[in-house]
């Protein structure tokens, strides 16, 4: 980490042959499929419980409060912490931080899956979502920091497309654990099932990833690590808990406080960075021109995408009636066209550049409208035929913006700032994701109590075809040419 407050050069800026985060030939194919199975289990756990709460409900008779805290947990807990966990990446060496980070979320997931009660389930949960922001922020660092060139691009790309398909892979999953019942283990199986496969993850990364760390680490930004977490708090836990809770006095309090503590928390990290210390996110990243275009599409994305699952699953379960499976199964054609979406993502980036992701954003949102007539044509009797073409395209336009996006934010981050930047870009993603399920879950369980399942679900689409037109509109911004 540097420690001058030189504004960041708009252009890729490569570590000296000398430093230890210089190693381009240094990440295999073996340390990419590890880093990247690393990446997808945080995205997966914080999709998985979706199709898994009304089970929880009826066990633990958790409530509808406990259940938002459930979810929330996990995700408040991992936004917070994410920039910090890229921070101590760059400090101690992201894959000892890697390796922390992935055993620490085995052990988590063990308690979740172990939990006797619904408050012991949050614990954990909170406690996972702390070790996932140890070990994702390392994984995007890695890569920064291990490849060059067309190797960095492709990685770039995997894992685009690992942290879109992680979502849609994790309700599906979860349908079929839950449906399965695994040794009678029921819900609890979608926690049990991370731990052999972070064992499997440990082997091979101890194996196979490559050491890298900052040349010139700095200390950890106190002050800026508290008033961040201060900001996600007053406006993530609210607006999540609000609704179940009715809307107590001391959810307005604390959104009301939202906007004194985020300008805090600028003004801190903006002295810090203007007297030449390293705060947790310098304003001076802001000057890479890839940061600056790229990061504003990805919060617009983030929240339509995990309202949208969050949405869907409550739909298809509570509205429809389906089980576990058939809300899983069901999408199934969205995980594959976005797959498809994200193999082709490369060539097309290389033709096309930055205009992909805005024809993305079209795709994506005539998906949207075509859901909303089936939906107002076929309910109650929607089954998986009339919700194919809805569910091809929407991962169609999922598929063609989120990789290229995450591609342009890290293009021209400098090597030595690998775990700060990729901290920053999945912080504001997580966080995305969170406010989506909290603002679009929130309209559509208050919509369905008055206009009903079907209504709440056109009207909260609806809303998703609008946001998704802020996203294109964001994206028309990004360059043409993408390196």
């Amino acid at each position: 980490m540097t420690t001058t407050t030189t504004a960041l050069a708009p252009v890729p800026v490569r570590p000296s042959p000398a430093s230890p985060s210089s190693a381009p030939s240094s990440l295999g194919p073996l340390a990419l499929f590890t880093v990247l199975l690393g990446a997808a289990l945080p995205l997966v756990d914080f999709f998985i419980v979706n199709v898994a709460l009304p089970t929880i409900d009826r066990e633990l008779a958790a409530g509808p409060a406990v259940l938002e805290l459930v979810v929330a947990g996990y995700g408040v807990a991992y936004a917070v912490l994410l920039v910090l966990g890229g921070r101590l990446g760059d400090m101690f060496g992201r894959r000892r931080l890697f390796l922390w980070g992935m055993a620490a979320f085995g052990l988590t997931s063990l308690a979740c899956g172990l939990a006797p009660d619904a408050g012991t389930l949050v614990a954990a949960r909170v406690a996972q979502g702390a070790a996932s922001a140890l070990m994702l922020p390392q994984v995007l660092a890695t890569i920064q920091a291990s490849t060059a060139g067309e190797r960095r691009a492709k990685a770039m790309g995997l894992y685009g497309a690992t942290a879109g398909l992680a979502g849609v892979a994790g309700q599906i999953l979860g349908g079929v654990l839950v449906a399965a019942d695994l040794a009678g283990t029921g819900w609890r199986s979608i926690f049990l099932v991370n731990v052999p496969v972070v064992l499997l993850g440990l082997l091979l990364a101890a194996r196979s990833v490559p050491e890298s760390r900052s040349e010139r680490p700095a200390p950890v930004d106190v002050p800026g690590t508290l008033l961040l977490a201060l900001s996600l708090l007053t406006l993530l836990v609210p607006l999540t808990e609000g609704r179940a809770a009715g809307w107590p006095l001391w959810t307005w309090v604390s959104l009301g406080a939202f906007p004194f503590v985020a300008l805090a928390f600028f003004l801190v990290e903006r002295r810090a960075d203007r007297a030449g210390r390293v705060p947790l996110v310098p304003p001076s990243m802001f000057a890479v021109a890839s940061m600056r275009r790229g990061l504003p599409p990805i919060v617009p994305f983030s929240v339509n995408f995990g309202g949208y699952m969050f949405v869907l699953a409550v739909a298809l379960q509570q509205g429809l009636g389906k089980g576990a499976v058939a809300a899983g199964m069901t999408l199934v054609p969205m995980a594959l066209a976005y797959f498809g979406a994200s193999l082709a993502g490369p060539k097309l980036i290389g033709r096309w550049g930055g205009r992909v992701a805005v024809a993305g954003s079209l795709i994506q949102a005539t998906g949207f409208l075509v859901l909303v007539g089936v939906v107002w044509r076929e309910w109650p009797e929607l089954g998986f035929g009339a919700l194919l073409p809805a569910m091809v395209l929407t991962g169609l336009g999922q598929g063609l913006q989120l990789p290229v996006l995450m591609r342009i934010v890290l293009s021209e981050v400098p090597a030595e700032r690998a775990g700060v930047g990729s901290g920053v870009m999945v912080t504001a993603q997580q966080a995305a994701l969170g406010l989506g399920v909290a603002t679009l879950g929130t309209l559509f369980l208050g919509l369905a109590e008055g206009v009903g399942m079907r209504g709440a679900l056109v009207w909260t689409v609806l809303v998703q075809v609008a946001v998704a037109g802020v996203t294109g509109l964001l994206s028309l911004r990004l360059p043409r040419e993408v390196v």
